[in-house]
């Protein structure tokens, strides 16, 4: 079994901690809502409906702890209002698990208002898995894992049929670690990445747009993508592989 295995028809995923399952979620955005009526879109919350996804998933994986893979929150800042109220929401609903952040670009303030265990900003080591939101470069530590896990790029796929219509729809991509951009940016050429896989997560929230990875003149967000997995592969929610991202 994979160290990091999706779950099928879900944007989450599980990881095998060595003593521990962790259900692993990335880009919840609580609140976010209340940032899109600001900017003219309205939408009622829907955050009763994303902790439900949450607390099933955790009764349908069996998972020991909830691992959020950074921006959590989506106010950039103390968050307050609708955010804040979901985010307490939310901690009480997941009162029976362990639950820890990975800090992201998202979330500077969270560790004033929640009481989850908050890792460090360049990421995290449990078992075999490192663990980094993806929005800065991850330490020497967490590249040195097995697998390393990323969110932040929300990486979609605009997909096309015969007739000219498209959609967007949310993509994992994996596939095997390259050492180039992470030795490009600290100055040497002994970065201890060799034989590890990358699995980037999509969004969690399905309001947040993202990255077509299959569209050239889309730029990536994180610092090291997509240098980092020139030779991932994207996969659908439900598991259908696609193929090398860069020619779906």
């Amino acid at each position: 079994m994979a160290l990091v295995e999706p779950v099928r028809d879900a944007p989450a995923a599980t990881a095998d901690l060595g003593s521990e399952t962790a259900l692993v979620i990335a880009d919840y955005h609580a609140g976010v809502e209340e940032q899109l009526r600001r900017d003219g879109v309205e939408l009622e919350s829907r955050g009763p409906d994303r902790r439900a996804r949450v607390r099933s998933l955790i009764d349908r994986t069996g998972a020991d702890r909830v691992l959020f893979l950074g921006d959590l929150g989506n106010h950039i800042g103390e968050p307050s209002g609708a955010e804040l109220e979901e985010l307490l929401e939310l901690e009480h609903d997941l009162h029976d698990v362990a639950v820890t952040l990975v800090p992201g670009n998202h979330d500077g303030r969270l560790g004033d208002v929640l009481e989850f265990d908050i890792a460090d900003g360049d990421g995290v080591v449990f078992g075999s898995v490192g663990f980094v939101h993806g929005h800065s470069w991850p330490s020497e530590a967490v590249l040195d894992a097995d697998v390393l896990a990323v969110g932040h790029e929300h990486p979609t796929v605009r997909l096309t049929d015969e007739v000219g219509g498209s959609r967007i729809e949310r993509v994992w991509l994996r596939g095997p670690l390259s050492s180039d951009p992470f030795e490009t940016h600290a100055g040497t050429d002994t970065v201890p990445v060799a034989d590890a896989d990358l699995v980037v997560f999509p969004a969690f929230n399905d309001l947040v747009g993202g990255t077509w990875v299959n569209v050239d003149e889309q730029d990536f967000l994180s610092p090291f993508l997509p240098d980092a997995c020139p030779d991932a592969d994207a996969y659908l929610l439900d598991g259908t592989r696609l193929g090398p991202f860069r020619a779906v």
